[in-house]
């Protein structure tokens, strides 16, 4: 009985210390869990959003995506629900300290007229903060009259072009006709309307049209910068194997350019040209690529000439729509100057910009820190994932 006592004993110590330390265990577990919840995620001015809201906002993003894009793609989503939860937060700040201020009952109906979960609650609230912000402080700003510009404009590739579109237009041709027909940049083309200063597309034109006489078509301006929807490709097939090449390219910003690089190549080397001109990611190989199939480049005006060119034979210019290049002339032509009345769209437009001038000081005036390192991307996303 003794011995028997003992044994009892014993096997009951042992499962207390079994449990105990199987329930510390889990006790452990649950603390960090929780830990790792409440940790700080992002900082905007000393409010703070730990780890479980910042789960909560990727589980709403994502929703509908599938484990393989959550996952690939986590980074890129994590660094945009970073930006989302900060611009939210910097605005509602800044509409408080305009006393502007949004109720819960109106964000209520908002997430329930777009059927939006409460994850999008401060979301929601930072775009009703914008439109009052743009009803209450932004849009009484504004006059109902402003010195305005009516121009029109069209960016073409090169010089030579703004030669031979000036001469036209001077004999009587139609400018917004020919700028569909010759502008390289869709974005900005033909009857901009009636625009202030600071909502021309960009200074350049700005300034043309606050300066040019009206009826005046400007000069040629050049813009380094300005992408136009077009390029020219200069190609040498090196070698053929089967359904394959080896090429020597080079992509230029104009036909005129195209044929002066061309004519360098007489007495020139391809590689040396490319690496000087060409605005292709190939140049700093010289112009090289090797192996290519149909279909490669993305681009059938290229395919047909390359895979049915002679070898080491240069192409003539190769004009190209599906590629864009940088660099080219704006054509300016003012219409009418003066005060004029501003137009519901202008008017919005310039409640947006400016905006979103006061959104980015107030970005960039605040302390902002962001703790989302990979682990814990990682950590966050495998947490979705398993809600799922």
């Amino acid at each position: 009985m003794k011995i028997r006592r003992i044994v009892i004993i014993a096997a009951v110590v042992f499962l207390v210390g079994i449990s105990g330390w199987v329930g510390y265990g889990y006790y452990k577990d649950y603390k960090a869990s929780t830990a790792a919840w409440r940790e700080v995620m992002i900082e905007v001015n000393d409010v703070n959003f730990n780890m479980e809201y910042f789960v909560k906002m990727l589980d709403a993003f994502t929703e509908g995506m599938n484990s393989t894009t959550i996952s690939s793609w986590g980074n890129y989503l994590a660094s945009m629900i970073a930006d989302n939860i900060i611009d939210a937060e910097v605005v509602r700040q800044g509409a408080k300290s305009l006393n502007v201020t949004v109720t819960t009952e109106e964000i209520d109906a908002r997430l329930k007229e777009y059927g939006y979960d409460e994850a999008y609650r401060d979301l929601m609230r930072a775009v009703l903060l914008q439109e009052k912000l743009g009803e209450k402080y932004f849009g009484p700003q504004l006059p109902n009259t402003m010195e305005q510009a009516h121009v029109q404009v069209m960016f073409v590739e090169s010089q030579e072009v703004t030669s031979e579109l000036i001469a036209e237009i001077e004999a009587g041709g139609n400018f917004t006709a020919l700028a569909e027909e010759f502008s390289c940049n869709s974005t900005v083309e033909g009857d901009l309307g009636w625009l202030p200063e600071e909502l021309m597309p960009n200074t350049l034109i700005a300034n043309a049209a606050f300066n040019l006489t009206v009826g005046e078509i400007s000069q040629p301006i050049y813009d380094e910068t300005a992408t136009k929807e077009v390029g020219y490709w200069l190609i040498k097939v090196t070698d053929k194997q089967d359904d394959k090449i080896n090429v020597l390219v080079m992509l230029l910003g104009s036909e005129a350019e195209a044929e002066r690089v061309k004519a360098e190549l007489v007495s020139g080397n391809f590689s040396a040209l490319a690496g000087n001109y060409s605005q292709h990611e190939s140049k700093t190989k010289g112009g090289k690529l090797d192996g290519l199939k149909r279909g490669d480049m993305g681009s059938t005006a290229f395919d047909q000439v390359a895979f049915n060119i002679t070898v080491n034979k240069v192409s003539e210019p190769v004009k190209d729509t599906s590629v864009q290049t940088t660099g080219g002339y704006w054509l300016v032509k003012v219409v009418d100057r003066g005060d004029h009345t501003l137009e519901e769209a202008v008017r919005n437009e310039l409640i947006a910009k400016h905006f979103n001038d006061w959104r980015k000081e107030w970005t960039e005036n605040s302390t902002i820190e962001t703790y989302l390192e990979a682990d814990k991307i990682s950590w966050a996303v495998n947490k979705v994932l398993a809600g799922r």
